[in-house]
């Protein structure tokens, strides 16, 4: 269970599938502090309360969540920094 960051051709990928809150958040906000201003992060987690707690803190600092996908217990956003 390792935390992966990685460029992609369009932004970054974040996974953070196994960490429990508030791990997913915080690997999000130091991701996000690392990227340009319309860079696309991509974040993978399995954590259902991270949700919350991820959309709070873009709320909070202006990032958009711009997609979000669920299959089962996985959720996929795209997250564009402000």
């Amino acid at each position: 269970m390792a935390m992966k960051y990685e460029k992609k051709n369009d932004g970054y990928l974040l996974d953070v599938q196994g960490y429990v809150c508030p791990h997913p958040q915080l690997y999000t906000k130091k991701a996000l502090k690392n990227m340009e201003c319309g860079e696309i992060l991509e974040v993978l987690f399995d954590n259902p309360s991270s949700s919350e707690s991820i959309s709070a803190m873009c709320d909070a600092s202006g990032n958009e969540i711009v997609d979000k996908v669920q299959e089962g217990g996985k959720f996929t956003w795209k997250i564009k920094k402000a």
